[in-house]
């Protein structure tokens, strides 16, 4: 029975039959009534048609208006749905649009939030990032008022902070605001090791300095005393160069004193315990740059002293000398004696100046023979009268009286004289021969003035003129020039010349003649207007015969 059910299900339903509950139901319903009431059901299912068909009628006669506003509501409804339809297709087209913006806005939104998050963390350490900022203007307030101690620290906290944080643009402007602070820090303390400072500050800057890690160690030797000979050379500019005695002497005073400082200074602030001489395929020490600097200036004070000399310092040079030795002598607790090189120079100023009178009282000698006549001294003398002889000092060398008769010969003498007691306030033994040969070659000039003056006038002599200019010779040859040869064994002894030359005294003939004028050589150009030497014993000079004491000229 079930399965018959089944198969008439089957059939109603086909393929295309509504199915559904209400069907299975009323199948259900049919197969439990019997033949007769299945008889009566096709009619009773006519009379429910006809039934519901009138309801139906008259449900849409009395409900037409809902039926049209139905109608009318579907068509709506389904022109709204195909409306929503093309938008949404519209909106779809844009949804990727839409996600890009989202995705954008996202994005935006987390840099923001991060921004927001760095601002609330930069407000929160608002303290530490604003001491930060102020580093610079810090160093710099720092570094103009001189608490060089604070500005290193702030420079050292700067390069710790470029180490952790060199790709932040805003500490890289702080480290080089920081470095231009450095920088001014850098020369004003170069600034004031050009200034008068003493030791303890010189200390301190130097402190500074190596702390700064600008220069090696052999650049920080030359920057200190490039600073220090500048501010010495300073000192030396400001002394007037009007009167060379005036500026040699303060030149002495500056350098010994200021130059002895710079010299202290330098040995308590470096080290120089490395020999001064490397040895080989070794760089050059570093102590080498101060002996060197020593040498340099020991050089530029003996050219300005050779300069200042030559200028002239008048009848001063001993005075100068002893300044000069005692200069040397301070700087030989230094290491840097050049007493040594100051011979040379006063030796040569010496000697120019002795060579510079005896010129002058040659051409002064020329002149007076020019002019000399032989008949006019003894009158004016009065030959007739004799002529007091002073009685010596001892220990004094007096002039041949005999020259008063001769004035060209007395004032030639008195030259002379001056010249030698110039050259006794700076005497070395080396210039003896140089004085010698200069005395010699003036002694050859005045010989050539007399036998030119023998010459012009020779025509003219009378027999007492002719007597007078023999007597002029001989006080030339046997008072002036013994006197002169006794002046150079009071200016150079032969004893002391000896000892210089390391030989006894009885030896030193066989270095020539030092000291000693050769006689012989210059009466040899007036040997022949000479009397022989019977005629010449007849009619002696007067003070030929005198005895002359030897000792030191009077000052």
């Amino acid at each position: 029975m079930a399965a018959e059910e089944a198969r008439l299900l089957a059939w109603l339903h086909g393929p295309a039959g509504p199915g559904g509950p209400e069907l299975s139901a009323y199948v259900a319903e049919l197969a439990a009534l019997g033949l007769a009431e299945l008889g009566r059901e096709p009619a009773r299912l006519a009379a429910e048609r006809a039934r519901v068909g009138a309801e139906t009628r008259r449900l849409a006669f009395e409900h037409y208006r809902a039926f049209i506003r139905s109608a009318e509501c579907t068509g709506s409804a389904g022109r709204g749905f195909g409306g929503i339809e093309s938008r949404l297709g519209s909106l779809l087209e844009r949804l990727p649009a839409l996600q890009d913006a989202c995705r954008n806005f996202m994005r935006d939104a987390e840099e923001i939030a991060c921004s927001r998050r760095m601002n609330s963390l930069t407000l929160n350490r608002h303290t530490e990032i604003l001491e930060i900022l102020e580093i610079p203007q810090l160093m710099d307030t720092c570094v103009r008022n001189g608490y060089y101690e604070e500005a290193l620290e702030l420079a050292a906290y700067v390069r710790r902070l470029e180490k952790k944080h060199s790709s932040i643009p805003v500490i890289q402007s702080i480290v080089d605001e920081v470095r231009q602070s450095a920088q001014l820090m850098l020369n004003q303390l170069v600034q004031q090791l050009r200034t008068n400072v003493q030791l303890p500050a010189c200390l301190r800057i130097i402190s500074y300095l190596r702390r700064m890690d600008v220069f090696t160690e052999a650049e920080l030797r030359i920057k200190f005393l490039q600073a220090r000979d500048a501010w010495l050379r300073s000192i030396q500019a400001a002394i007037p160069d009007d009167d060379p005695y005036f500026h040699i002497t303060k030149t002495i005073e500056a350098c010994r004193v200021h130059l002895f400082d710079i010299i202290t200074q330098y040995r308590a602030i470096f080290s120089d315990e490395e020999p001064l001489v490397p040895a080989e395929g070794q760089a050059l020490n570093e102590g080498a740059i101060f002996h060197g600097w020593v040498l340099q200036k020991v050089s530029e004070f003996l050219r300005t002293l050779e300069r200042d000399l030559q200028r002239g310092v008048g009848a001063r040079l001993d005075s100068l000398l002893g300044q000069c030795m005692y200069f040397g002598l301070s700087f030989s607790r230094v290491g840097a004696d050049f007493r040594g090189q100051l011979a040379p120079l006063f030796q040569r100023v010496a000697a120019a100046a002795f060579a510079k009178a005896v010129e002058e009282t040659v051409e002064k000698f020329r002149e007076e023979m020019n002019s000399y006549t032989l008949i006019s001294a003894p009158a004016v003398l009065g030959s007739s009268a004799a002529v007091p002889v002073p009685v010596a000092q001892p220990g004094t060398l007096q002039p041949p009286m005999v020259l008063l008769n001769f004035p060209p010969l007395a004032c030639f003498l008195n030259g002379l004289l001056v010249a030698f007691n110039d050259l006794r306030l700076c005497c070395p033994v080396a210039l003896a021969q140089d004085v010698t040969a200069c005395l010699e070659d003036a002694l050859r000039e005045v010989t050539k003035t007399i036998l030119a003056f023998h010459r012009a006038e020779e025509a003219a002599f009378s027999g007492r003129e002719q007597e007078l200019f023999i007597q002029f010779c001989t006080a030339f040859l046997e008072d002036l020039l013994p006197y002169l040869n006794r002046c150079l064994q009071v200016l150079f002894p032969p004893a002391q010349i000896a000892q210089a030359l390391g030989v006894p005294p009885t030896q030193l003939q066989r270095f020539g003649r030092l000291g000693c004028i050769d006689v012989a050589a210059l009466r040899e150009p007036l040997a022949i207007l000479l009397p022989p030497p019977g005629d010449e014993e007849e009619e002696p000079a007067p003070e030929s015969s005198t005895p002359h004491p030897e000792g030191e000229e009077e000052e």
